[in-house]
Order: C-alpha cells, then sequence, then structure tokens
C-alpha cells in the first residue's frame, strides 16, 4: 500500500499559515529557520495538483487586502466560497500571476491527458475518458485563460473534497492489499503435496495466534493512553499528567493545533505492542493501517468543527468526557476479518481477467517479435546482395583502370574487345615486292607449235 505525504491536510490550515509564515523574522535565529523550513517541507497535501495549489496560495498572500482576509477567515468562509469573492480586490500583477498560473496548469494537464490516450492507444486498452476529466475538476472548464472567483471556489472545493476522501481510498487500497495476500497464501498451498500443505497450514495458524497474543492496546486519545506518552516518550511522572503541558509538548511545531502527522506521532508506543519488524508474523503495513485507524479515531471524536486539526479548546474538552477516563476496549486489525470470503471471490476473478490480459498482450507482442525478427532477417538478406553488388562493381572498375592501361578494353558484359589495326606504307611493300619475285604464269591462248 501506498502511503502519500499527507500533511496537514485542511485547506485553511493551508492558507492561514502561509500568511502566517510569510511575517518577517529574525534571519540570525537558526532554530526559528530550520522551523520554518520544516514547515514548509511538511505542507505537502499529496495531491496531484499540489503545487498548482500551493502557487495560487503564495501569489494570493502576496496582496495586502488578500492576506487580511485570509488572517480573519474562519473554516465556514473558506469552505463556503465567500473568500473567492474577495479575488476581484487583488491587484491587477496578482491577477496577472494567477492568469499565468493556470494557463501552465491547463497544459500540464493536456500534455497528461495526451501522454495517457496515445499510450493508450498504443497499447489498445479502452480510455476511462470520466476518471481523465475528473483531473480537470479544480479548474473553470469554460475559461481557460485567466484565473477568476470561480477558479479559486473549484480549486478549495475540489481539495477539500479529495483530502476528505484520501483515507477511504487509502482503507480501501489496504483491503485489496490484505486479499491479495490471502490469494497468494492459497495458490501457494494448492502447489503442496497434501503432506506440506497440513503442515505448512499448521505453521501459518501458529504465526496468526502468536501475532494476537500481545498485550493490550490502550484506547487511542484515552487517559491510560495518554499517561503512557507522558511517561515513557516524555519522561515525566505519570501522576503529574497535565492535558494543556501535553498538548504544547506534542504541538512540535508550535502552531497551537496537533495536525495528523503529530497526533499518529502519539501512537507509536501502542503500536509498538502489537508490531515488531523482526517477527515474521507481524506485517508493517498492518501496523500503518492501525495507526491510520487510531488517528481517524481521535479526530472523530476530539475534533469538533472537523477541520482535521486538534485545537487546545478542543483536546481540553475531550479531557472532561466521560469516554476520556472509561473509554471502549480498542479492537486491533486482527480482532474481525476485513473482507467476506465472497468479496475475495470477486477480487479473485478481476485478478484473472488482468492475468488473461496480460497474457493476450504478450502473445500479441510474441508475435509482433517474431515478424519483426523475419523482417530483420530479409532486411540482412538485402543487405548482402547490396554488398555483393557493390563488390562486383568495384571489381569491374578495377578491370577498366588495368584495359586503360595496355589491356583490351572490356564490353558492357566484361568480354574483351579487339579493334582493327591500321598499317604503315613499309609494313604493306614487304608483302608487294615478294610477289614480284613470283614466277610469272604462262600466257594464255598462245598458239602451239608443231
Amino acid at each position: 500500500m501506498l502511503r502519500m505525504n499527507l500533511k496537514p491536510a485542511w485547506l485553511l490550515l493551508l492558507f492561514i499559515s502561509t500568511a502566517v509564515w510569510s511575517v518577517p523574522i529574525d534571519r540570525n535565529d537558526a532554530e526559528q529557520d530550520q522551523k520554518q523550513e520544516a514547515q514548509e517541507e511538511n505542507m505537502d497535501t499529496g495531491l496531484y495538483y499540489d503545487r498548482y495549489l500551493r502557487e495560487v496560495i503564495e501569489v494570493l498572500e502576496t496582496d495586502p487586502h488578500f492576506r487580511e482576509k485570509l488572517q480573519t477567515a474562519n473554516t465556514e468562509d473558506i469552505k463556503n466560497g465567500r473568500l473567492s469573492k474577495e479575488l476581484d480586490l487583488v491587484g491587477h500583477h496578482v491577477r496577472t500571476r494567477l492568469d499565468e498560473l493556470k494557463r501552465q496548469e491547463v497544459s500540464r494537464l493536456r500534455m497528461l491527458l495526451k501522454a495517457k490516450l496515445d499510450s493508450a492507444n498504443t497499447q489498445s486498452l479502452q480510455m476511462d475518458h470520466a476518471s481523465l476529466l475528473k483531473q480537470f475538476e479544480h479548474l473553470d472548464p469554460h475559461n481557460q485563460n485567466t484565473f477568476e472567483a470561480k477558479d479559486l471556489e473549484l480549486l478549495i472545493s475540489t481539495a477539500t473534497k479529495d483530502l476528505e476522501n484520501y483515507d477511504a481510498e487509502r482503507h480501501e487500497e489496504f483491503k485489496r492489499y490484505e486479499m491479495l495476500k490471502e490469494h497468494e497464501r492459497r495458490e501457494y498451498l494448492k502447489g503442496l503435496d497434501q503432506e506440506k500443505r497440513e503442515k505448512e497450514e499448521k505453521r501459518l495458524q501458529e504465526l496468526k495466534e502468536k501475532h494476537r497474543q500481545h498485550p493490550k492496546v490502550n484506547a487511542p486519545g484515552s487517559v491510560a493512553q495518554l499517561r503512557e506518552v507522558w511517561e515513557e516518550t516524555d519522561g515525566l511522572d505519570p501522576k503529574e499528567f497535565n492535558p494543556k503541558t501535553f498538548f504544547k509538548l506534542h504541538d512540535t511545531n508550535e502552531d497551537g493545533v496537533l495536525d495528523e502527522q503529530e497526533l499518529e506521532a502519539l501512537f507509536t508506543k501502542e503500536l509498538e505492542k502489537v508490531y515488531d519488524p523482526k517477527n515474521e508474523e507481524d506485517d508493517m503495513m498492518e501496523m500503518e493501517e492501525e495507526r491510520l485507524r487510531m488517528r481517524e479515531h481521535v479526530i472523530k471524536n476530539v475534533d469538533l468543527n472537523k477541520d482535521r486539526l486538534v485545537s487546545l479548546e478542543e483536546f481540553l474538552k475531550s479531557t472532561e468526557k466521560k469516554e476520556f477516563s472509561n473509554p471502549k476496549e480498542w479492537e486491533t486489525l486482527d480482532a474481525k476479518p476485513l473482507y467476506t470470503e465472497e468479496e475475495l471471490q470477486r477480487f479473485e476473478a478481476e485478478l484473472r481477467d488482468k492475468e488473461e490480459e496480460l497474457k493476450r498482450k504478450a502473445e500479441t507482442l510474441r508475435q509482433e517479435q517474431e515478424l519483426l525478427m523475419e523482417r530483420g532477417k530479409a532486411l540482412e538478406a538485402q543487405k548482402r546482395e547490396y554488398q555483393q553488388a557493390v563488390l562486383e562493381m568495384s571489381q569491374r572498375q578495377k578491370e577498366q583502370q588495368e584495359a586503360g592501361n595496355g589491356q583490351p578494353p572490356a564490353g558492357p558484359n566484361g568480354q574483351l574487345q579487339f579493334q582493327p589495326q591500321t598499317h604503315k606504307p613499309e609494313e604493306i611493300k614487304a608483302p608487294a615486292e615478294a610477289q614480284n619475285n613470283l614466277p610469272a604464269e604462262p600466257p594464255q591462248n598462245l598458239p602451239m607449235h608443231t
């Protein structure tokens, strides 16, 4: 299960804390500088448009009027869109910069969309167009060039919704992780003979029982759980436990609230009772899911204004409740199954479908590879023929050059050509003189003597 870096997860904190951080500070105070850098680093929301969100906030915060509104805004002002109406009053340079940021974001998403579509077409996959278009929800689709009040309202509402749904998505992801583990366990056992399978099943059951034999876990946010942190983590006398002091000790960034990460840090001692990375039976992925459940439990019971942050006032009020001193027993993940057998069967059917799809793709790739290899062989044969032709042509040119140096010239097919020779006069005279020395033939028709 992937764990996104979700820091202070409420938009109000993003706005207000950005404005607070921009107050001039003493640069010689190294400790304060380090705190500021740590706070800025921890502000990543984990949203795919986090950079755009952050840049918009930073630009808006440079406007004095909007900055003032940020410092006095509350959660409802932001969630109901009232704050976005103040956009009309910001300076021209701020609007210009916001317009530029929006055009950049639109361009980035268009490139992302095109890349996904090209990838889908290349692999012959069906695309979920609704899912792709959903990535533009934080922008006004009817205006792609200028940043208006509607854009700020959509940005806020989309971020709020996405952050609220984040935990639910993580739970679902963890559930699929657990089903995959069980599926792989069953497949592994199927490959064993009966004797080995029975032995392995017994071993796995023993590991599961060993994991369940852990110390009692205190309910998160209860006095027993906080006192344990006070004593073992803070090193203080449990008899002197003071909720207000405890809050200030664990508000590590001193912003007056306990955010989700500060809350999750409080549960480490409880989690160590159940999970040990050295033990084969303990799954660290399950430990992180347990941590998430503990944090959600505290947020549900302590966070009165539902901003996913615990203020000092909310924390102190929670210590006055009956559940603080007498909470219900905390049930860990191993107390009840996370999925039904029917859900597991559907998950396995989905895995089989994906496996078949991968096999089809692999076969298609294999056929394409064979075709490419055949084409490669044909090209190699053509290459050899071309090289042979070049070699023969070079040989003919060499023979022609040699013929020009006293050798008979070659014909069009490489055969030799002989030209008639012209003889000099003296060369013709000698045969003529030789002919004059021959005896003359007897004259014809002479009279015969009696």
